[in-house]
């Protein structure tokens, strides 16, 4: 390897049907504040940071990665963000598998350096619960950041209590100033973390979800998401660093997970600080 390591987002995009709605107090749509925000965001991110879009259930596209992560390439990029075009349903558990898979192979090719983040841009729940119930767990227990923008809904979608960070957009203004705050912290992932954090950290999970994320803890590592995978060495590798939060806090009308620099997949810490959250809350 030459050295040179890079971040890497890829950002799931909603392209349903309700993303044709306009966004409440505008006669702006959703899926037009999403684009011009994206557009906004990422012209002012590195050209060292990789981006994938990853967009499901526009009716005018054949390939769901209207751009593969991968190198840069600044107008291909925007113009990949102004093609879709919303239609149909929402299979949400299918494409964050989709989008998980290939950050878990860029880190493979880059040795575990860089950062490894999942953007996720939606504006109704799934139409496949049961696959975002089980890959969401798997997801985190790989490292993997997973920050959730729900664009002007109703309720916060069911994703908020299972990524690292979950935001509310419901006007143009905050869908731009969420997927900022998104971009802002991909470089400032990385270190090690106290017991009291991974305390902080866990302790707001769903009992389901905190099960599920030490089940997974146990066959973690690049094996694609949902796969079984195979016996491995429990010490970790540089490639299960990333960033843990603490409690939610809200700024504005923005939710949002507060970082805390950390290594969520050390199987041996981080394993027995999960267990003993569980047993504290099937105890208490």
């Amino acid at each position: 390897m030459s050295g040179e390591y890079h971040d890497n987002v890829v950002i799931v995009l909603d392209a349903s049907g309700s993303m044709k709605q306009n966004m409440r107090g505008t006669k702006i749509r959703k899926m037009n504040a999403a684009k011009d925000a994206l557009k906004a965001v990422l012209q002012n991110v590195p050209s060292s940071t990789h981006i994938g879009l990853l967009v499901f259930s526009a009716g005018n596209l054949k390939n769901h990665w209207a751009y593969p992560l991968g190198t840069r390439d600044e107008a291909k990029l925007m113009s990949a963000i102004d093609r879709p075009k919303a239609d149909r349903g929402t299979p949400l558990g299918e494409y964050i598998k989709i989008g998980a898979d290939r950050l878990l192979e860029a880190r493979k090719e880059q040795y575990g350096y860089g950062t490894y983040r999942l953007l996720i841009v939606t504006d109704g729940d799934a139409n496949d619960p049961e696959l975002v119930d089980r890959y969401a767990p798997q997801i985190l227990a790989r490292g993997i950041t997973m920050d959730v923008i729900g664009v002007d809904m109703q309720t916060d979608h069911t994703l908020a209590t299972m990524a690292h960070s979950y935001r509310r957009a419901n006007d143009p203004a905050s869908l731009e100033q969420a997927i900022r705050e998104v971009f802002a912290e991909v470089s400032t992932d990385g270190g090690d973390f106290s017991m009291d954090e991974a305390f902080q950290y866990l302790a707001p999970l769903p009992i389901e979800t905190a099960t599920a994320a030490l089940t997974a803890l146990a066959t973690s590592g690049n094996d694609p998401i949902g796969a079984k995978a195979a016996r491995r060495q429990a010490t970790p590798t540089r490639a299960q660093k990333t960033a843990v939060p603490s409690n939610n806090v809200v700024v504005h009308d923005t939710v949002f997970v507060e970082k805390k620099s950390s290594s969520l997949v050390k199987i041996g810490l981080v394993g027995l600080i999960i267990l003993a959250v569980l047993i504290k809350k099937l105890t208490s």
